[in-house]
């Protein structure tokens, strides 16, 4: 005989079912209720999507960055914690439009409604890539920050605010001009239109666009610093700033001249603080009184002079008698200072001038200077006797 087995729970459930049956079928009219060519079924569906997509967005977000961060850990690089970064935020936005795109999948829409939704999307699709591209835009900023700091920070800062604000207009023209392309609109005149405009602007700033590209020149080439002597065709002085335009100079009159970039960029420098040794070179002449003997311990002692000297470059040091002048016997010396700074060169040179002088006096000899000999003949008598 068999026997049935009464469960309550199976019953409430069943009960339960009828009643969400009944219920349904009472709201069907409702639910087929048609809104915009639509019944209020999709609607209520498509609404419901949209509510799964932006309740977890931030679990759907925190489960694939958690796994791309696991990996990006693993590297030594720094640029790919950086990029996932860039990422995280357009990603929410990305998952809530992808949610919108499925909801309106659900929609029954005529070809315009379609061409309509379809360009929506491509829009939200470009605006968020113009998001993403301005926000790694950071990270450029960042690296040519540092890489300014091994030259010149202060230069570099203002370089790369400047580069960083002309690429993110043209990421703006760019994305304003696919998104009108994409809806339909001629964009043609609109950028024949910037051509024109820009012509005129790179004209009108010719000068401006010299004088930035020059100051990328003396960025990359350091051809000086500031503190820096140096010597240009058209001023000599200190450097005191380096700017975006101009490098201020201070002359020795003190006077501050600002010369522009563009011209320092095409100019012969002369950058006297990048000296290593400083020369010094000079003839002296000894009188024809001057014996071979004497000549000859004066060359030595100049030479052991400048040799043992602690400020003298040991280097080069050329010293020897080289001319017979109109007037004098001509000693060449040439030889370097091992400070290249000015004040410090003009007392070595001092000291070692007087040196000189006591080796030649020393040796009983003398500088020459220019002179003339006059010998005449047949002087007559009365002058002879006038002279004499």
């Amino acid at each position: 005989m068999n026997c049935s087995v009464f469960n309550p729970k199976k019953v409430i459930m069943i009960e339960k079912i009828n009643n969400m049956n009944e219920l349904y079928l009472k709201l069907q009219p409702y639910l087929d209720y048609q809104l915009l060519g639509n019944p209020l079924q999709t609607w209520i569906n498509a609404l419901l999507i949209l509510l799964v997509f932006i309740i977890l967005r931030f679990q759907l977000i925190k489960l694939f960055l958690g796994t791309v961060k696991t990996f990006t850990q693993k590297t030594k690089t720094t640029l790919d914690d950086k990029i996932v970064e860039v990422i995280e935020h357009p990603l929410r936005i990305v998952i809530v439009v992808f949610g919108l795109y499925l909801a309106m999948s659900t929609f029954v829409l005529p070809q315009t409604g379609e061409l309509f939704f379809t360009n929506l999307f491509k829009s939200f699709i470009i605006i968020i890539s113009s998001w993403i591209l301005l926000r790694a835009l950071r990270i450029f900023h960042t690296g040519f920050l540092n890489f300014a700091k091994r030259f010149h920070s202060e230069l570099g800062e203002s370089l790369s605010k400047l580069m960083l604000s002309i690429i993110r207009g043209l990421v703006i023209v760019l994305t304003l001009a696919t998104l009108f392309n994409e809806w339909g609109f001629n964009v043609s005149a609109f950028v024949a239109s910037l051509g024109l405009v820009g012509m005129a602007l790179a004209l009108a700033a010719k000068d401006t666009a010299s004088n930035l590209f020059g100051s990328l020149v003396i960025f990359t080439d350091r051809p000086f610093k500031i503190g820096d002597w140096v010597k240009t065709p058209d001023v000599e002085g200190t450097i005191e700033d380096i700017g975006i335009r101009s490098t201020k100079v201070r002359t020795f009159a003190q006077a501050l001249v600002s010369v522009p970039n563009g011209n320092l960029a095409n100019s012969a420098i002369l950058n006297w603080s990048e000296m290593e040794k400083r020369r010094i070179k000079m003839t002296l002449g000894l009188t024809y009184g001057t014996t071979s003997s004497q000549m000859q311990n004066i060359l030595n002692e100049f030479r052991e002079l400048l040799a043992n000297d602690k400020d003298i470059h040991k280097q080069t040091i050329h010293v020897y008698f080289t001319d017979f002048q109109d007037s004098a016997l001509g000693i060449f010396c040439y030889f370097f200072t091992n400070t290249t700074n000015w004040g410090e060169y003009m007392l070595v040179r001092e000291r070692i001038n007087l040196e000189l002088m006591k080796i030649v006096e020393d040796n009983g000899a003398g500088f020459a200077f220019p002179s003339q000999s006059l010998y005449l003949e047949n002087i007559p008598e009365n002058l002879h006797k006038e002279l004499n």
